[in-house]
């Protein structure tokens, strides 16, 4: 599926590369044809913002939007299991399981990275990929509101993993969330969440080596949905 390889490269940081690849991309938009016509007009469009920008434009806009706070963290665990050692084990399962597809990481990229995973993706069967990508919509498409919300064309890049995979449950609630959640203060209080919370993502402790690894990725929920879950069960008890 080269619209997955396509949308990688489009959620990437601009590099030059992106920039002279931006005809090749929207041929395989058109010529694969995986995605509703909505979307494909939508990543078509946002392609067309690439042509003739400054680089050094793109990848300013790019770092304010993706890597100065949490909320658009391109990190999937980032948004199911936070700081917390359950990260670490996340982690060793996805990289076991890329490993057992014989997928080898040659970036310094942890491998929840987004843009990695759909690359990943790119390179697996039609069935098999769609089934991994639904796993994780219910944060591909928290993402994907939250730049609805902010109205960054970014979104199309989620509206069209969502036209590919189809929506998650609780899509409605996912919306509600994105559309009356307080805004991200990540960087006013990065000391404190540093103090707190800093822990080793990849050599989390026994936590790590007690747990037995399957090589799957499993269903994603994120932490908020997660905890409104709970709270739920604990009011039905």
């Amino acid at each position: 599926m080269l619209t997955l390889k396509v949308l990688s490269l489009l959620l990437s940081y601009p590099e030059t590369e992106t920039l002279a690849a931006l005809d090749e991309m929207a041929a395989v938009i058109n010529q694969e044809n995986r995605l509703p016509e909505a979307h494909k007009k939508s990543l078509l469009a946002l392609i067309n913002t690439y042509r003739g920008a400054d680089l050094l434009d793109l990848q300013e806009q790019y770092v304010a939007l993706f890597d100065r706070g949490r909320f658009l963290s391109l990190h999937i665990f980032e948004h199911v299991h936070g700081e917390s050692r359950d990260r670490g084990q996340a982690m060793v399962n996805l990289l076991q399981m890329y490993e057992a597809h014989g997928f080898e990481l040659s970036t310094q990229e942890l491998p929840d990275y987004i843009p990695l995973f759909l690359e990943f993706l790119s390179q697996q069967a039609s069935a098999e990929a769609v089934q991994l990508l639904h796993d994780a919509m219910p944060v591909l498409c928290l993402l994907g509101a939250r730049l609805a919300e902010r109205g960054s064309e970014f979104r199309a890049i989620f509206d069209a993993l969502e036209g590919i995979a189809g929506e998650p449950e609780g899509i409605t609630e996912i919306r509600q969330q994105a559309a009356t959640e307080t805004p991200d203060e990540t960087l006013l209080h990065m000391d404190e969440i540093w103090e707190e919370e800093a822990v080793s993502f990849m050599g989390a402790g026994e936590s790590c080596q007690t747990q037995t690894a399957a090589v799957s990725l499993v269903t994603i929920t994120s932490r908020d949905q997660f905890n409104n879950m709970k709270m739920s069960q604990n009011r039905s008890l």
